[in-house]
């Protein structure tokens, strides 16, 4: 033993230092966390005690409570006794020692009961220094990255285990220790050293040792300014606050997180673990329910309102059961959403995203059958793929827009009919409500669960929304907005990364020949009846009319508005443009706001996008992304500013490889930190053309580079210089 030992010892004495250390420093963050958020809700525990007459504190004592001494003092709230010492009751004549003790424990109950209530809402408008103290202790924790749960974890378990190992291999380290140790400590330091040498080579083998150090570091990393902070909070502000619940344990509506779910169900759920190995988000309450839903009933259909993270549930979903040994998926989606499905496994996971599209598909096939990983394919080509045998079916099959399938007349419904019934495991995604169409629902649940079928009938859904989904509950979760999101801020961004269609792709390969940038932009618009980024638009739009949403449309380009109308139907309203006069715009306003239910209000960015009040907008889609990302903020500012009240989602429209990845890569090196001081100041408000990037520069960087891809893609087909290589 001896040398060998000391080496060994010194090894795991390491290890476990660096283990230890985080641990540390993580509880220190998440204590700085609650020590910031602890006067903020307190202050809105005061605020709304002050609001509750004196009268409550009697009921709460059971009538027992004698009030006018108190009243006739001054104390005309429960906050005004909740803040009062029990020194300060007694001098008021007529309060004794009982009725003080009495007053104040019915005030604490009370101040209890409304802390269950009240949410933190972290406003960017109004910095103020609590607000300020809150969101630079979230940084660090954000800042820590998706890695930091696994490097908690692993810290807590190799902490534990060498905690045990180190004191009993201690006496091996020298002759003379191992000699004076009784014979129990010297088989116990024997046994030590063998597991001693596999944790710490297991710990060398996966790099923890430099997963435990990078997560310190950046545990220990502040913000250079405070406004650094504030920036990343909006930038990633979901983040923020899903780290604030889960840390502080806000209050929530747990029957709607649960979608108002029966208790046996719920509980079933509830019991079931959810494995967050090769999970790289945190998960809000409601979707860690969501998750444990499709895994404890195999078969189900989520129905959660757009905007409430579905696609996040279920890589959830998929990366529990990579952890359980699981290998091959499949996610079957339309062709617009394929692009951010391989996106978002790939940002949110650490599973292999393969996407089965286009000319290639067949091969990415057989590699994805060979390899393992999440294929993601469409409904199109969901039929063209070989059906697989149970014993090499999918570990889990996911059908994103489900509806699209409510028919089982069509070729799309039968290819996933098929591959539902060789699944074990299906998760059905859908945010269209199926509450008042039951037909489309039975044909929905027929290839999930049809035993089911029975129990489904016409006067459940009659009988109201709550009703039906206690009886659709084993096979059926849906929650809304207005139910669970109470406590995460109004603005949910999405970016929509779409393909060129081949119309769209030649117009576009045409204006980059001709080094005409605005005609790149306009490009995924060359083919309305194809366009992808307009099918998109599309399916945004229908689903915010199911919901009863109002969307606001912006582009820079007139022309795109156009094409917009006319793929939409004249049931819109607009366009905005410059060319309105003043009254007219406002008065196309005021019609959008009036109009019941679901509307469309189509707006020229440069006009819609600054001075007029959208609030009654809960969707925005920009159509393309802008030179000047002041455009852009100022657009959203629009619907999301003060007096809205529901969540604004913003979906931005992209295409890949092409001039808004470009633009989108380039507008990212901005300093961050810079752009969003200046687009505070009042400087910014009156003049957005000096903190933004030069249109010129701007525009013929991006050409030339596409200039310069595209020939380089033509030469590697043709063996020929394409043409497009010269400058504008």
């Amino acid at each position: 033993m001896g040398r060998r030992a000391r080496e060994l010892c010194e090894a795991g004495t390491r290890l476990y230092d660096a283990a230890r250390t985080l641990r540390a420093d993580h509880a220190r963050a998440l204590e700085a966390v609650r020590a910031a958020h602890a006067p903020l809700r307190d202050a809105l525990v005061a605020e709304e005690l002050r609001t509750i007459p004196p009268a409550r504190l009697k009921e709460v004592t059971g009538g027992r409570l004698r009030l006018p001494a108190l009243e006739a003092a001054g104390f005309d709230s429960v906050g005004a006794v909740h803040a009062a010492s029990r020194h300060t009751l007694r001098q008021i004549p007529g309060v004794g020692p009982q009725t003080a003790d009495q007053a104040l424990a019915a005030a604490r109950q009370l101040a209890r009961a409304v802390e269950e209530t009240v949410s933190v809402r972290i406003d960017v408008d109004a910095p103020e220094p609590r607000t300020t103290a809150l969101v630079t202790a979230l940084y660090r924790l954000v800042g820590a990255g998706p890695d930091l749960p696994r490097a908690v974890a692993a810290a807590e378990r190799y902490e534990t285990r060498l905690a045990a190992l180190l004191p009993a291999l201690r006496p091996a380290t020298g002759r003379l220790r191992l000699a004076l140790a009784g014979r129990g400590r010297r088989e116990a330091a024997r046994a030590a050293g063998p597991e001693l040498r596999d944790l710490t080579a297991e710990a060398a083998r996966t790099d923890v040792p430099l997963l435990l150090a990078q997560t310190t570091a950046d545990l220990l990393r502040e913000p250079a300014a405070e406004l650094e902070a504030w920036v990343d909070f909006e930038v990633r502000s979901a983040e923020y606050y899903s780290l604030l619940a889960e840390i502080c344990a806000l209050p929530a509506d747990v029957a709607a997180a649960e979608g108002f779910m029966p208790s046996e169900v719920a509980e079933q759920v509830r019991a079931q673990p959810l494995d967050d190995t090769h999970r790289r988000v945190s998960l809000r309450g409601y979707q860690a329910f969501g998750a444990r839903f499709a895994l404890a009933r195999r078969r189900v259909i989520i129905g959660d309102e757009m905007g409430l993270g579905k696609t996040v549930q279920a890589i959830a979903v998929l990366a529990h059961l990579a952890a359980e040994g699981k290998t091959h998926f499949l996610v079957v989606c339309p062709a617009g959403v394929l692009i951010n499905w391989t996106r978002e496994i790939r940002a949110r996971s650490t599973l292999r995203a393969v996407p089965v599209h286009g000319p290639d598909r067949r091969d990415a096939h057989a590699e994805w059958r060979e390899r393992g990983g999440v294929a993601v394919t469409t409904f199109d080509v969901l039929h063209t793929l070989p059906a697989p045998e149970p014993a090499t079916a999918p570990g889990l099959l996911v059908v994103d827009e489900a509806h699209y399938v409510k028919n089982p007349a069509t070729r799309r419904a039968r290819s996933v009919a098929v591959w539902t019934g060789a699944c074990d495991r299906v998760l059905f995604l859908t945010g269209t409500p199926m509450e008042n169409r039951v037909a489309e629902f039975r044909a929905l649940v027929a290839p999930l669960r049809p035993e089911l079928l029975p129990e489904i009938h016409d006067s459940d859904a009659a009988a109201g929304p709550h009703v039906f989904r206690k009886a659709v509950a084993p096979a059926y979760l849906r929650r809304n907005q207005k139910d669970v999101l109470t406590e995460l801020p109004a603005l949910i961004q999405v970016d929509a990364w779409e393909e060129f269609g081949a119309a769209d792709r030649d117009a576009y390969r045409a204006a980059v020949a001709e080094g005409n940038f605005m005609a790149m932009r306009r490009a995924a618009y060359a083919d309305p009846e194809k366009s992808a980024k307009l099918q998109r638009l599309r399916e945004l739009v229908a689903e915010a009319a199911v919901n009863g949403l109002k969307v606001v449309v912006f582009s820079y380009f007139r022309g795109v508005l156009d094409t917009v109308r006319e793929a939409l139907g004249d049931a819109v309203h607009g366009p905005l443009t410059g060319s309105v006069s003043a009254a007219r715009r406002q008065r196309l306003v005021d019609d959008f706001t009036a109009a019941e239910g679901h509307a469309v209000l189509l707006c020229q960015i440069e006009a819609g996008g600054v001075g007029l009040n959208l609030q009654a907008a809960s969707v925005v889609v920009l159509c393309e992304p802008q030179t000047k990302p002041t455009l852009e903020h100022q657009a959203v500012a629009r619907a999301h500013r003060m007096g809205q009240v529901r969540p604004v989602q913003v979906h931005r429209l992209l295409v890949t490889d092409s001039v808004d990845d470009r633009l989108l890569r380039i507008l990212a090196g901005k300093n961050r930190l810079f752009d969003a001081y200046a687009r505070r100041s009042d400087t910014a408000e009156s003049t957005p053309d000096a903190i933004d990037v030069s249109d010129d520069g701007l525009a013929r960087r991006i050409v030339e580079e596409e200039q310069r891809r595209l020939a380089g893609e033509a030469q590697k087909t043709t063996g020929v210089p394409s043409p497009s290589s010269g400058h504008p």
